[in-house]
């Protein structure tokens, strides 16, 4: 219902202003609002924070004991700090992983924080990530793993009412969630309760997809739910940090469910035709564990490979959800803040000047000749203008005039999302020595797709849209 509302209220908007010549007809899927504003999100923390810091283990048997849980020197003001210094806009706590071990004094279970050293048992990670969020204007979410190695009951209906009353605890106390994920790591050995053994169980039908989300959903309306198939944001089938060249928005759920076999190429690109709009995110870790261990110290990610990976996440149109894992003392490290740091500095350097910005553009053609959807909405900074075509041209180009001689980089190109993904393939070239040298190739854009070339001096700069599902629809070009 909310896509019918939107698509409505876009229509409205520029039928309004442009009386004479109609806007495009939105080309389906159409992402929600909520996903739209997850879009412009751009990069979100990720935090993995359990026993598991104290064990040295990543996947926590079960029977850990809660008293292993005892930062020395814990402030979460601390990573939520220095995560919205760095760029970031959201905030995912592993609020629960395999192990069971609750961060916040759950009343369903004893093994959390309320039996640990830490604080005499008085401590809530969950509620002080969330007040930080707050103070520091960033977004919420929560990680709670499906699987749970620690409950005697796992894989009986008993754990799913169990499972489900630590979902109801999480939304009505720590509200509100702007996403909720679950992953794909479902049965296994573990301690159950004392039981030491190997459980199974169906991915697709246990957990009762449906019938959980909705419940979140009745709390959270708005929420935004990530599993390998959505229905929100999916998997991007690696944890390496790399969406894939060719990224489509959409793919169809219908045989999709988290912890499936052998969808890691259809998640990585998504499907041309896919019926609903669920977008990859990029999740990858700072470091080469999910955890925090010492022996990592030494490896953390530069910041040249942290940028990097912004170019094969974000700059392919998805969302980089960054782990970003606190140390013994409770703290993020020292080698990992200055890596955020660096980080910081690297994408504000790049992406300091844009050559383009307010630069005559001329194209092969616009709407209708209507300044409405005119190529000087490229440049205008204006993410909320767009230049099109008509209906029936699907390729087209436009040339910028950069007004002098600069060395260039980096091409951003942005689709306007709000009337569906269209573009399959495309072309830059730039003017040098008296012609057109083709400088980079690309196939879908989405809400960001970010070109790197070889360094080039040039004056003038060409893009040519070479095929679209519909007529082209882009809002934002930019020149670095």
């Amino acid at each position: 219902m909310k896509r019918i509302y939107l698509i409505a209220s876009i229509l409205t908007i520029i039928s309004c202003t442009s009386k004479e010549t109609p806007p495009p007809a939105p080309l389906l899927p159409l992402p929600t609002e909520s996903q739209l504003a997850w879009h412009e999100m751009e990069m979100n923390a990720f935090v993995h924070f359990t026993t598991n810091t104290f064990t040295g283990k990543e996947w926590g048997y079960g029977d850990e004991s809660p008293t292993i849980f005892n930062p020395t020197e814990y402030n979460a003001d601390q990573w939520v700090r220095t995560f919205k210094e760095t760029g970031f806009k959201g905030v995912i706590l592993t609020c629960k992983h395999h192990d069971g071990f609750c961060l916040w004094p759950s009343k369903y279970t004893e093994h959390s924080v309320k039996n640990s050293l830490w604080k005499n048992g008085t401590g809530d990670v969950v509620r002080d990530v969330m007040r930080a969020c707050k103070k520091y204007e960033l977004k919420f979410g929560v990680y709670l793993s499906p699987w749970d190695r620690n409950h005697a009951g796992y894989g009986t209906p008993e754990y799913l009412e169990y499972y489900r009353n630590q979902l109801t605890e999480l939304f009505t106390t720590y509200a509100p969630v702007f996403e909720m994920w679950f992953d794909g790591a479902n049965g296994g050995d573990g301690y159950y309760g004392g039981a030491r053994e190997k459980r199974s169980i169906q991915g697709s039908t246990y957990y009762q997809w449906p019938t959980t989300l909705q419940l979140v959903r009745d709390m959270e309306p708005e929420v935004i739910f990530f599993s390998d198939a959505g229905p929100g944001v999916r998997w991007v089938g690696n944890e390496r940090g790399v969406a894939g060249e060719t990224n489509w928005n959409s793919i169809t759920p219908d045989t999709l469910f988290a912890g499936k076999a052998g969808i890691e190429k259809l998640l990585n690109t998504g499907s041309e035709n896919g019926t609903h709009w669920i977008p990859a995110e990029v999740d990858v870790s700072i470091r080469k564990g999910w955890f925090y261990h010492a022996e990592e110290d030494s490896l953390v990610k530069t910041p040249k490979q942290l940028f990097d990976i912004y170019l094969t996440s974000v700059g392919r149109g998805s969302t980089l959800l960054l782990n970003v894992p606190p140390d013994r003392r409770g703290l993020v490290h020292e080698n990992d803040v200055a890596a955020l740091e660096g980080f910081r500095a690297l994408l504000d350097s790049t992406f300091k000047t844009d050559f383009a910005l307010n630069k005559k553009v001329t194209a092969s053609s616009y709407r209708g000749k209507s300044k409405h959807y005119a190529p000087s909405n490229l440049t205008d900074n204006n993410t909320n203008t767009y230049w099109t075509t008509d209906d029936e041209i699907l390729t087209g180009s436009f040339e910028i005039d950069l007004a002098q001689t600069q060395t260039i980089k980096y091409i951003i190109l942005q689709e306007d999302i709000r009337l569906g993904q269209r573009v399959k393939s495309l072309t830059v070239e730039a003017f040098k020595d008296n012609d057109w040298k083709q400088v980079a190739s690309g196939t879908t854009i989405g809400h960001k797709r970010i070109l790197k070339l070889e360094p080039i001096e040039t004056d003038k700069v060409r893009i040519s849209i070479t095929d679209s599902k519909a007529c082209p629809v882009i809002s934002n070009v930019a020149v670095y």
